[in-house]
């Protein structure tokens, strides 16, 4: 679920090519969710081979990374560790909202209503332990890092930014700013238009970033503030946030009173939760701290062997994505500006 502050929070229109040359340290879980949920078939099923096996995730992994490396952008995906125990009702919740949502989806098609069978369909969407396995292995063959978090993935990802190892952190995702994160490129792992949900009507999905320090002097608040906005709007540690507050109105009384303690008609609901955990939580994260990132040489045969053989992808398409990033590469030499440095 994430926190949602998008109220309050500007955001500037960038262009995929605005980040060439960049580190971007990818929320691995957030992405492949993504992929999952918009590379389906018409009826909502997701993509499988004739084994059965589900390959959504792996063709949106493989393209869209193949068309951030074309563009010049070096990619790294940072994988979900051990979630804090105060984050088990979230992940309660989402299990049981898939279970829901399978039973929806098997209606709309017995009525044959498509599009509603979509929504749900997207909304059934879960990764496996095989899926995540898979995944790091098509990484390991593109010679892309992926580091595996020791807890929140987004909180390590932020961290790279802390640290000058990475230049923004891709989530769909407000976390991030809490974690700390220096920026945040939104719309990334994705592209093209979505459709209006409960409308006949779609927008273009366009790349944005958003600045931590920029943000926080908007607002005229600090970071500690900005967790307990996020703490009384609801986050994925404490579920519904305090009632009757959205984003402008936490900000408002945020900015009033300093804090959560100090916010007269919160204080009931303010004992039935940990504040204090959750706070420390996006203020002292686990992460790895010692990290080490290196770009490798990509392994052609293996890629082709791994989704051409093993997963039947065309292996025409999976070629063509190879040819497309070497030829981008080429003209990059020629610049002096080739990502071979990184390699």
């Amino acid at each position: 679920m994430g926190v949602d502050i998008k109220e309050i929070v500007n955001a500037r229109k960038i262009s995929l090519e605005d980040l060439a040359d960049k580190i971007l340290a990818i929320d691995a879980h957030n992405a492949l969710y993504q992929f999952l949920s918009i590379i389906r078939e018409r009826t909502g099923e997701p993509l499988r081979d004739s084994h059965g096996n589900i390959t959504s995730h792996l063709s949106g992994l493989y393209y869209r990374t193949m068309n951030l490396l074309t563009i010049g952008i070096k990619p790294i995906y940072v994988f979900d560790g051990e979630p804090p125990v105060l984050k088990n009702m979230e992940l309660s919740r989402r299990k049981l909202l898939k279970e829901e949502a399978k039973i929806k989806y098997s209606m709309a098609l017995e009525k044959g209503d498509m599009e509603e069978a979509m929504k749900y369909a997207k909304r059934a969407s879960y990764l496996t332990d095989q899926m995540i396995n898979d995944s790091k292995k098509l990484l390991e063959l593109m010679g892309i890092p992926w580091i595996q978090a020791p807890s929140e993935g987004e909180a390590t990802a932020a961290y790279l930014t802390i640290i000058g190892k990475a230049y923004a952190v891709v989530s769909q995702d407000y976390d991030t700013l809490l974690f700390g994160g220096k920026r945040l490129c939104r719309n990334i792992t994705i592209s093209g238009r979505r459709k209006l949900p409960g409308k006949d009507a779609y927008q273009e999905v366009e790349p944005e970033e958003i600045l931590l320090d920029e943000t926080l002097k908007n607002l005229g608040i600090t970071r500690e503030q900005l967790i307990d906005i996020g703490i009384l709007v609801g986050t994925d540690f404490n579920l519904e946030g305090f009632k009757g507050y959205g984003p402008i109105r936490a900000l408002k009384a945020i900015k009033q009173y300093g804090k959560l303690e100090n916010i007269p008609d919160i204080q009931e609901e303010l004992k039935l939760i940990d504040y204090n955990s959750i706070r420390e939580i996006f203020l002292r994260p686990k992460v790895i701290e010692d990290v080490h990132i290196e770009f490798k040489k990509m392994d052609e045969k293996g890629i082709l062997d791994f989704l051409c053989s093993k997963y039947e992808f065309s292996e025409e398409r999976v070629l063509n994505a190879i040819k497309k990033y070497k030829e981008a590469e080429e003209r990059r030499t020629k610049k002096g500006t080739s990502l071979d440095r990184w390699f």
